[in-house]
């Protein structure tokens, strides 16, 4: 294919992808990973805590080819979720992380327009072979991000954009052809500011860019299957559903983004009734998040999350459906519960 039908082609690519709601679009060579040797490092630390799944595909983050053989370019592109403020939460009510608001599993949505990118890239560009990834294959994504041109990797190892803050997904198209690459974003703008490694409420940082996932919320109340030790769960607040705090207090979150009018549109699910939740079922689960984010905690998950938040609220009138829990047949709740009614019990003398 000629240049210039790629250069066109390209356009009306960026064209349909602005269409579809993405923030930006920026394309980068497939090479080697530089950060290989520090994922390796992270792994060994063991920040990566029980996610085997980094160290079972380890090989396959050496380069892209790992996820598509012959892959020349990355198209890397930046989907928003709600950057509008949040609320306060009432007592006997969790907090959820804000990508979950809109109650929509964010790699459904955004497959689904990477899947209308792949079409028409099929029509217009038929030689090419492409495939689309949103956060599950074996990419350093932020890297492939940052190479492109979309920002750089602050100290809480999130991507942040000058324009966009770090409120949004990241979603890659790999293509086995070469492409006119974009301008990498070579410079850091954090400076000195540590607000976001001050404010992280489990000191999940220890040192500036490294994250050490056995501490962090979002890690402990979305992916770990086990009971929390109990120095953690003091500190977890009422996050019921991941966390926010280390992009709330970011500066570069503060200046107003393009998608915040519509974030009041999207909050299906911002907070959720913890007792309610505690007396729930299977049945009820599966109706409510078969298709949400929250799917992937699973409902003890969830309960878990729950007796702690309402026992660092210090919400007396959960006492009752914790006491039932503590006999739970789940060792996992049971324990959990003993140590939320034990809290309870503490902050009413």
């Amino acid at each position: 294919m000629n240049p210039q039908k790629i250069e066109t082609c390209l356009a009306e690519l960026r064209s349909l992808a602005t269409e579809l709601g993405f923030l930006d679009f920026g394309i980068a060579p497939a090479i080697e990973a530089s950060g290989f040797h520090d994922l390796i490092r992270w792994i060994d630390a063991g920040y990566a805590a029980e996610m085997d799944y980094f160290q079972n595909r380890l090989d396959a983050y050496k380069h892209p080819s790992g996820v598509l053989e012959g892959v020349r370019s990355l198209l890397v592109m930046a989907y928003p979720y709600p950057a509008g403020a949040g609320h306060a939460i009432q007592s006997d009510h969790g907090r959820i992380a804000r990508y979950a608001w809109s109650g929509e599993d964010y790699h459904d949505v955004i497959h689904r327009h990477l899947k209308q990118m792949k079409r028409f890239l099929a029509e217009a560009c038929p030689d090419w072979n492409v495939r689309g990834c949103v956060d599950t294959a074996p990419l350093l994504e932020r890297e492939l991000a940052q190479l492109a041109g979309l920002g750089w990797q602050g100290k809480n190892t999130l991507l942040l954009n000058k324009q966009h803050g770090s409120y949004f997904f990241l979603a890659t198209l790999l293509v086995d052809a070469e492409l006119p690459y974009d301008t990498p974003h070579e410079s850091a703008h954090c400076g000195t500011c540590t607000a976001c490694l001050d404010a992280c409420p489990t000191g999940a940082f220890p040192q500036a860019g490294v994250l050490d996932a056995s501490k962090c919320i979002s890690y402990l109340t979305i992916e770990h299957r086990d009971t929390i030790a109990p120095e953690l769960m003091a500190q977890m607040g009422d996050w019921l559903f991941g966390c926010d705090v280390c992009q709330e207090v970011c500066p570069w979150n503060r200046k107003r983004s393009r998608n915040e009018t519509t974030a009041a549109n999207t909050r299906k699910l911002d907070s959720l009734d913890l007792v309610e939740l505690l007396a729930a079922d299977e049945d009820w689960f599966r109706a409510e998040f078969r298709k949400t984010p929250l799917w992937r905690t699973r409902l003890r998950g969830l309960k878990r999350n729950a007796a702690i938040v309402l026992a660092n609220q210090g919400c007396q009138r959960a006492l009752p459906q914790l006491k039932s829990l503590c006999e739970s047949e789940d060792e996992m709740l049971a324990q959990t519960s003993k140590w939320a009614v034990e809290t309870l019990l503490a902050k009413a003398t």
